[in-house]
């Protein structure tokens, strides 16, 4: 049930091996399969795979059983969403006994696996793999170990999953000290649980950074839309009624993480607003102390459907149905309108529908490894580009860009002065011409272009669709 489940769950939400942070994190596993990758700002996703063993992994997993990478991170999708209903499978046995109520709430996470978590920039599980695919199921194994009275073993897995994605290690670790104290001790002293140092500098950031931090409002709470304040406040309601249901009902384990969870939510709040109010702690901001609500909105929804399952779904199918089917529905859409020039599932192996992906796997095939790229710095925005990632799926250096390589410098301000300065070199790129990218030869090194269609005037292009053209700077 579970395999199926997690099937219909990767049909459902789809699955972009290459899109969004997989520019991020995957250059870092193929410079560490091929370290003749890259040569030019390789920093701007080195500094992530230097922080998690995520690349070490991958990597690992490709030499050891002689797959093809798209093979191995397709897999590695698969084993994770499994593992994730696994393990929510096991939580929801510590909370219900019926089988119908452990299996709505299982169901209902996997039919919400592509949900925003309030404005944290976050899914429930991501259309690709990614560390915090790994420290997800890991994270709910720590809790149910320490449900279990497990402690060394929970104590492990934190550690484990602090070695793939160190901040989600965090939220977790202060989740299962706040279930410990909660069930342990009065609750009002449970708050302490969550005082953890979190070992980042004060040093003031370089000013160009306050130019990122205002393209990723989701680190600053104070500058969220009225619907991503109920996306915090509503969740922390809803589980103190769990909470009450539950003492009412005698479910000792489900009251006590709910009441848990409703101070582990609060606790978060009071920080976040601090680094997002004073200007003197933006660069902290960066820690995002909001993404803790993760782990609450999945807890949070197995509670909500074990309730639904146990005292409204029942054995009734129709009602099954009713709740499910216009839920996945709506998921569903909501996914073909993010990809809409994308295959909805892409195979290993498969032909490449969408346009830039087509041209950006000609440039693996057909250009130097030491090549350098420029292309527009904010295409991974652009309509029918569906953050496919150059670098990703190119395996070639290029120019920084506003889109994901701002989003490593929010993270490592010491940064922010070099992306800054190519950038503005990529000012008004959409009116460049020939002289323009003789500029950018001369000060960067830049040999090749990729420019939207119809092209300019001028430039040797030995690749084009009817999207986009690869040229060479002869």
């Amino acid at each position: 049930m579970l395999v199926l489940l997690g099937l219909g769950a990767l049909l459902l939400h789809g699955y972009h091996p290459w899109s969004e942070d997989a520019e991020i994190y995957l250059p870092g596993v193929e410079k560490m399969l091929h370290p003749q990758l890259f040569p030019f700002n390789a920093q701007f996703f080195e500094a992530h795979a230097q922080s998690t063993f995520f690349p070490n992994l991958i990597a690992a997993s490709v030499r050891l059983s002689h797959l093809p990478l798209e093979v191995v991170l397709f897999v590695w999708q698969i084993g994770s969403i499994f593992l994730f209903l696994l393990a929510c499978w096991q939580l929801t046995g510590k909370c219900f006994t019926a089988a119908r109520a452990r299996w709505a709430g299982v169901a209902l996470v996997a039919a919400l696996f592509t949900l925003p978590i309030a404005g944290t920039a976050l899914y429930i599980l991501d259309q690709y793999i990614n560390p915090r695919s790994i420290s997800a199921f890991m994270s709910i194994f720590a809790v149910v170990k320490v449900l279990d009275k497990k402690y060394w073993q929970a104590g492990l897995i934190v550690v484990l999953t602090a070695a793939i994605h160190p901040l989600m290690s965090v939220f977790v670790f202060s989740y299962c000290v706040l279930l410990l104290a909660t069930e342990q001790f009065d609750h009002r002293y449970a708050t302490l649980g969550c005082l953890l140092p979190f070992g980042l500098s004060f040093a003031p950031p370089p000013k160009t950074y306050h130019l990122v931090a205002l393209a990723h409002p989701f680190h600053y709470i104070t500058r969220w839309q009225w619907y991503e304040w109920l996306g915090v406040l509503a969740p922390i309601a809803l589980l103190w009624w769990f909470s009450r249901i539950a003492r009412a009902r005698q479910m000792r384990n489900l009251d006590v993480m709910c009441r848990a969870l409703v101070i582990y939510g609060l606790t978060f709040i009071p920080p976040a607003m601090v680094l997002s109010v004073f200007a003197r702690l933006e660069s902290l901001a960066r820690i995002a102390p909001m993404r803790s609500f993760w782990l609450l909105y999945v807890l949070m929804f197995l509670f909500a459907g074990g309730l639904l399952g146990e005292y409204v779904l029942k054995d009734r199918v129709w009602r099954w149905l009713a709740l499910l089917v216009p839920l996945c529905a709506g998921m569903f859409l909501a996914q073909r309108a993010l990809f809409p020039g994308s295959s909805h599932v892409e195979w290993p192996g498969a032909r490449q529908r969408n346009q830039w992906a087509q041209a950006f796997l000609w440039v693996r095939d057909n250009t130097p490894t030491d090549a350098i790229f420029a292309l527009d710095p904010a295409h991974m925005n652009l309509t029918g580009e569906d953050e496919q990632g150059f670098r990703a799926i190119a395996q070639r250096s290029r120019m920084a860009d506003a889109v994901k390589d701002s989003g490593a410098v929010s993270m490592f301000p010491t940064m922010a002065n070099e992306w800054y300065r190519q950038i503005q070199a990529q000012n008004g790129w959409q009116h460049f011409q020939l002289q323009d990218f003789r500029r950018l030869q001369a000060d960067y090194g830049v040999t090749w272009v990729v420019v939207q269609q119809p092209g300019v005037p001028g430039l040797s292009c030995p690749y084009q669709n009817t999207t986009v053209q690869v040229c060479r700077l002869n």
